[in-house]
């Protein structure tokens, strides 16, 4: 720092009333036990930057920020008070750990109504956290501009040595082991406490946690650590006064640092060990079939493919330990966090340009997660412990992806994955070595133990004919890619699949769930011949794909498209789609770190209906997140069982203000040709239903709405088609669509993620299709109809037996469209309601199955 003294304007971050900070009133801050500053009652909701800097901390309930200046100068930020328990609800972050700033940059904004009802109060504080660097603080008095006005003027001292030493005279005392005791972690106000406790003391002080660490003067390096209630730290002080350090910062810790400790469950000791037994040989897993030369799968993408077989195996990257220094480590990761964002933004765009905005929906995903600040933070505390920024890096995360994929959860399971994919190409960037591809010849099976979205979509068609993977599962990325480019596909195939050697001759049967190994010439003859059957089929089927689907006994199913875009759209109608069963409106949403607003999403939504032909219908699905699948800027608090949470219309019943635009642009975008249909996502009560309902109506009313739009419910979970006669009964529900994928899991309580239970995750469980039925008879006796878009609706063997319980609509996947339609007119509705009738009466999905034979298909 230079010997003469600096002056540092503070602008003010918000419109508003400035405050004396020893007014405020939590003892924390108004005795400057965080640092001296200022707080400002704010009149705006945007929190803007007040100096030049880096972000340098920023709290997991995005209610606080650490900016660090050139000059070393630490401002925190904290909005309102006690509002780190409000879990990051109403708070939306634009900016993560490291990021660089300019005086009036926007960092976070905030729900203001209802910060200030739910928290202590909206008082903004804005203080100096390493005060040592400080000769004086002048703030100025009454209303401030934010990003304009000066709010306080800083005085930096002539000349500063080292801020904290590393060491002292005297040895180094550990204490004990504690649990925190505070309830919502380690956040500013107990760590605040903790710093101002340690300054006390002469030693060199150190809060642990595990394998971390942080100075416990330094308010900054103690919240980056994250401590959540019930993790174990411990105080490490060396220097003259240590022994008396450690044990009065340790029992300042249990105390709970100011606030009320809240007992952290202790599990009874364990008993002591046995001694060791020597371990048996793990036997190989006997093949699942009972057939060595068969292994079984999931089907992930239908279809039937002989070729021979490619391991792709993982990259192995060489890397460095040991970092130079922290500074360069940390500028090399974002430099390469940087590229991988703008390959990213390549790959999505030329995907975009291709007209798969599926994919391209994929990978916006993947920038998304390149900007959760959770991946940088662990990265940068093991670049702070000395690490180089590819060691780092690399275990940021794999360990973030393998805490995902121990939740044993479907979709999170499919998050790891791509936080793999995403780790791996910054992980090339940093290293500047190159993924290596495999060689690969026409009628290629690829087998893996997983595939990246991005090898996926990456595959060349000319050469891969199918694949199959160890990891996955039909609703991961992978399929969805896999189901998009109609290649034969199987996730969850038997370990002992990537023992198979390069070069094998194999058949992928993914309509059965199969890969077969050592088949004899005439066996492979038997294949070639169901394969050139299928490809005449498949012409058939493509040569009538305008024809309606009508039954051999003149019965007419409506058969319409899942989409996932305007191109989506497109491409159905040039599949013989009839409609849109299912616009997935959460592209709109992804990809980007503020929510759309009402014109934009209404331009998209009158684009897709310009898309169809006028009068054909436009089911749209409001917004479906949840915690299993959140956004940057609709904060939702993370929950033990996303599944069973904060999940669909409930995201829009607890945060209205994003249902209300988007039912304003849907109602916008009414006069565009299609016939539209608003569906709620995750209705599980009648209250759900009718809370729903009244937002629509308020909202339909308020803009004046007279033209005519459907109003129904995505039926997933079981309590709907239990009770199917009252939800069909209720005034406005015109409808419902199943979404068979969720509906099977909350029926049979399994997780499709789980590989043990994957192949019972079967839709043609006679329970599933006992509550299909239901539904359908109760909405028929209302003068209602019933709609299918979940996979079932794209699966052959379920095809007619949905027909004849008297589903009225199947919304497929575009490629599975000609086929669907032909099985509809394949069939006479007679024999499809006596299929019906032997199903629900079945017992098992095995025996539903074989009432529509795999081969006849």
């Amino acid at each position: 720092m230079s010997q003469a003294a600096t002056q540092v304007n503070i602008i003010s971050p918000l419109t508003g009333i400035m405050v004396p900070i020893g007014d405020v009133p939590d003892p924390v801050f108004a005795k400057k036990m965080v640092g001296d500053g200022f707080s400002i009652d704010p009149l705006s909701n945007t929190l803007l930057a007040p100096i030049d800097g880096q972000i340098a901390d920023l709290q997991a309930a995005r209610h606080a920020l650490t900016i660090r200046s050139a000059d070393g100068l630490e401002i925190l930020i904290h909005i309102g008070l006690e509002t780190v328990a409000l879990g990051g609800k109403g708070f939306t972050a634009h900016v993560a750990p490291g990021d660089a700033v300019k005086a009036g940059d926007e960092l976070i904004t905030f729900d203001i109504d209802q910060v200030a009802r739910d928290a202590k109060s909206l008082l903004t504080q804005v203080v100096i956290t390493n005060g040592e660097l400080v000769e004086s603080i002048t703030p100025t008095h009454g209303l401030k501009h934010a990003g304009e006005d000066v709010a306080a003027t800083v005085v930096l001292k002539k000349a500063v040595g080292q801020a904290e030493q590393d060491g002292g005279e005297g040895a180094t005392v550990t204490s004990e082991t504690v649990a925190l005791p505070n309830p919502t972690g380690m956040h500013a106000r107990p760590a605040a406490t903790l710093v101002a406790l340690a300054k006390k003391y002469s030693s060199n002080v150190k809060l642990v946690s595990g394998d971390m660490s942080a100075n416990a003067k330094s308010i900054v390096a103690i919240m980056g650590l994250g401590l959540a209630h019930g993790q174990d730290v411990a105080i490490s002080a060396t220097g003259a006064d240590a022994r008396t350090a450690a044990a009065d910062l340790i029992q300042a810790i249990k105390d709970g640092l100011g606030e009320e400790a809240e007992p952290v469950a202790v599990a009874p000791a364990p008993e002591p060990p046995a001694a060791p037994k020597p371990e048996p040989a793990k036997p190989a897993a006997p093949p699942r079939s009972g057939d060595p030369n068969t292994l079984l799968g999931i089907s992930a993408s239908p279809g039937l493919a002989a070729g021979t077989v490619v391991q792709l195996r993982t990259q192995e990257f060489t890397i460095a330990e040991l970092g130079q220094n922290a500074a360069d480590e940390r500028r090399t990761l974002r430099d390469a966090v940087d590229r991988a964002m703008w390959s990213l933004g390549e790959l999505r765009d030329g995907l975009e340009k291709e007209g798969n905005s599926e994919k391209a929906g994929i990978f916006g995903a993947h920038q998304e997660i390149l900007q959760d600040p959770e991946l940088l933070e662990r990265a940068d505390a093991e670049i702070d412990g000395g690490k180089s920024a590819a060691f780092a890096w690399r275990k940021a995360y794999t360990d973030l992806a393998e805490q995902l994929a121990s939740l044993d959860n479907e979709v999170l399971a499919g998050r790891a994955t791509d936080v793999r994919d995403v780790g791996t190409r910054v992980l090339g960037e940093i290293t500047g070595q190159l993924v290596e591809k495999p060689d690969l010849n026409e009628n290629t099976i690829l087998v893996a133990k997983e595939l990246t979205p991005s090898d996926t979509a990456q595959i060349d068609r000319a050469k891969v004919i199918g694949f199959a993977t160890v990891n996955g599962g039909v609703s991961s990325h992978v399929a969805i890619i896999a189901r998009s480019m109609d290649i034969p596909a199987l996730v969850g195939i038997e370990e002992r699949a990537l023992d198979i050697a390069d070069g094998t001759r194999v058949v992928l049967d993914s309509s059965k769930g199969e890969l077969r190994l050592n088949l004899s010439d005439a066996e492979l003859r038997a294949v070639r011949e169901r394969q050139r059957k299928q490809a005449e089929r498949k012409a058939r089927e493509e040569a009538a794909k305008d024809d309606p689907a009508v039954t051999s006994d003149g019965h007419r199913v409506a058969v319409v498209a899942n989409i996932g875009g305007v191109d989506d759209a497109k491409d159905a109608a040039g599949k013989g789609a009839e409609g849109v069963g299912l616009l997935r409106s959460e592209f709109v949403f992804l990809g980007r770190t503020t929510a759309p607003s009402e014109d934009e999403q209404a331009d998209v939504y009158s684009q897709c209906a310009k898309a169809l032909r006028p009068g054909q219908p436009l089911v749209i699905r409001t917004l479906d997140v949840g915690g299993d699948k959140p956004l940057p800027y609709l904060p939702i608090p993370a929950e033990e069982n996303p599944f069973l949470g904060l999940r669909g219309v409930r995201v829009g019943l607890d945060q209205p203000e994003t249902l209300r635009t988007q039912i304003r642009a849907i109602l916008a975008s009414a006069g565009a040709g299609a016939k539209l249909h608003v569906m709620f996502p995750m209705i599980s009560t009648v209250t759900d239903w009718r809370r729903a309902k009244e937002i629509f109506d308020e909202e339909a009313s308020a803009v004046a709405f007279s033209g005519e739009v459907s109003v129904g419910i995505m039926m997933e979970v079981p309590t709907v088609g239990i009770m199917a006669g009252q939800f069909a009964a209720e005034p406005g529900c015109d409808f419902f669509s199943v979404g068979t994928n969720d509906l099977t899991a909350y029926t049979l309580a399994m997780d499709r993620g789980n590989a043990n239970l994957a192949s019972q995750m079967d839709p043609c469980n006679p329970a599933v299709l006992s509550l299909i039925g239901r539904a359908a008879d109760a909405l028929h006796a209302n003068g209602k109809w019933l709609g299918v878009c979940g996979g079932a609706a794209s699966d052959l063997q379920a095809v007619p037996i949905l027909v004849g319980l008297g589903v009225d609509e199947l919304s497929c996947s575009i490629p599975a469209i000609p086929a669907v339609k032909a099985m509809v007119r394949s069939y006479a509705l007679s024999a499809c309601q006596e299929l019906a009738s032997k199903a629900v009466a079945c017992s098992t999905p095995e025996e539903v199955r074989a009432l529509v034979p795999v081969d006849e298909i």
